[in-house]
């Protein structure tokens, strides 16, 4: 169903309006990129995107939350990045994926054909210019995180890893608790952080016994109770 301004009632709905791709577009774009839009449901667990598959759709996050993630040599997986709602998955003007996709809780997402959306983005330049500035985010986190890899000791890294899910995933509650889901094992944290499952498992319990976090409910159920201690630790003065 379409509103008077001709954009669907599911695209004045969603909850990421405002912040994904689509956020920069008028009423007549927005109205003729969501005919080629299409709601897609993908359950934790499940592969959006195999790398070396033929890449043939293209999506935004509506809701959830999924990892990319490369295979090494040897065969291990290797995460690389991870999307929550607003963000962008998916690789343009390429005919093959190089990356894995998967969803790590519930997900859904608005996919798009890759090559129609190719040809939008040559249609509307506000769109083409919100993707080239997420993409410039995106390789500043690269460059961010090959910094932490390189530079920043471990408590470090685990504490800029809970203060990025707090400040892109956060709840923030009447006590000004800030309620966060940790969408992946702590061994994967382990990986994508560069360290061991142990080092991890010990600088989570050192933050929780100083009273910065806890994990009441469960160890991805993370509640930051000082976020000005999490920030201290990662910039510290």
């Amino acid at each position: 169903m379409a509103s008077v301004s001709g954009v669907p009632q599911r695209c004045l709905d969603c909850l990421v309006r405002d912040k994904a791709l689509c956020a920069s577009m008028s009423d007549c774009e927005l109205a003729a990129l969501s005919a080629l839009g299409r709601r897609r449901d993908v359950a934790a667990g499940q592969v959006v995107t195999w790398a070396g598959d033929p890449n043939s759709s293209c999506a935004n996050v509506v809701s959830g939350a999924l990892k990319v993630s490369a295979s090494t040599a040897d065969g291990r997986e290797q995460i690389v990045g991870l999307l929550f709602p607003g963000d962008f998955v998916g690789q343009l003007f390429t005919a093959e994926a190089s990356l894995t996709v998967t969803a790590l809780t519930d997900t859904n997402l608005c996919t798009f054909p890759r090559t129609g959306f190719e040809r939008a983005l040559e249609t509307y330049p506000h769109m083409e210019r919100l993707l080239l500035e997420r993409t410039m985010a995106s390789l500043d986190e690269a460059r961010e995180r090959m910094l932490s890899l390189g530079r920043k000791d471990a408590r470090e890294r685990v504490a800029g890893f809970l203060l990025e899910l707090a400040e892109r995933t956060g709840m923030p509650d009447a006590a000004g608790r800030i309620q966060v889901l940790i969408p992946i094992s702590r061994g994967e944290m382990a990986g994508f952080l560069g360290l061991t499952i142990e080092t991890v498992s010990r600088h989570l319990t050192r933050l929780k016994t100083a009273g910065v976090v806890d994990f009441a409910k469960g160890e991805r159920d993370c509640t930051i109770l000082d976020r000005a201690a999490l920030k201290a630790i990662v910039n510290p003065a």
